[in-house]
C-alpha cells in the first residue's frame, strides 16, 4: 500500500478516458490494477459512472432547444390570455345576469298588460295597415322612458367594468 498517488493511475485513466480498458490494455497495467487498490477503484468508479452516463442518455433522449423555447412561450402566451380572460368573463356573466333581472323585471311588469296587448295585437294585424305605434302597449307611457334610461346606464356601467378590470391586469 502506499501513501501517494500510484504512478499507473494517469495510464489507466488515459486508457478508461479513451474506452480502451480493460480489452486494449497491456497484461502487466491489468495485473497491476488487480493488485493495486487505487488503479482498481479508479477503473470500477470509471466503469460505473461511464454505464450510469449510457443509460441515463438512451432513457431520456434531449429535446431540441427550438421546441423547449417554443413550449416556454406558449405557456408564456397561454398565462397571458388566461389573465386577461378572467376578468371579461367575471363581466360577461355580470352584464348576463343584469339582462335576465331586466328581462324578467319587463315581463312582470307588462305582465296584467300582455292578454290585452295580444289581444288588441291581433285585431290590429286584420286590416292591411298596421300602425307600429298601436303595438305597444301604453299604459301612461311612463315605464317605457324610465327603462330606456336605466338599460342605457346599466350598458355603460359595463363598458367602464370592463376597460378598468383589463387596463387593471396590464
Amino acid at each position: 500500500m502506499t501513501l501517494g498517488p500510484c504512478p499507473h493511475e494517469k495510464e489507466i485513466a488515459a486508457m478508461l478516458a479513451s474506452g480502451q480498458w480493460p480489452h486494449a490494455a497491456p497484461a502487466e497495467l491489468r495485473a497491476h490494477a488487480a493488485t493495486c487498490r487505487s488503479c482498481a477503484e479508479l477503473a470500477l468508479v470509471t466503469s460505473a459512472f461511464r454505464a450510469a452516463r449510457a443509460t441515463a442518455s438512451a432513457a431520456a433522449p434531449l429535446v431540441s432547444p427550438g421546441i423547449l423555447w417554443w413550449r416556454a412561450q406558449l405557456r408564456r402566451r397561454n398565462a397571458a390570455l388566461e389573465r386577461v380572460t378572467k376578468p371579461i368573463l367575471g363581466a360577461q356573466l355580470f352584464a348576463f345576469s343584469i339582462c335576465i333581472a331586466v328581462a324578467i323585471a319587463f315581463a312582470a311588469s307588462h305582465a296584467a298588460q300582455g292578454l290585452s296587448w295580444i289581444a288588441s295585437l291581433s285585431q290590429l294585424l286584420r286590416p292591411a295597415s298596421v300602425d307600429v305605434a298601436k303595438l305597444w302597449p301604453s299604459s301612461s307611457g311612463s315605464a317605457f322612458w324610465v327603462l330606456v334610461p336605466l338599460l342605457a346606464t346599466l350598458a355603460l356601467l359595463g363598458g367602464v367594468a370592463v376597460y378598468l378590470a383589463s387596463s387593471e391586469e396590464q
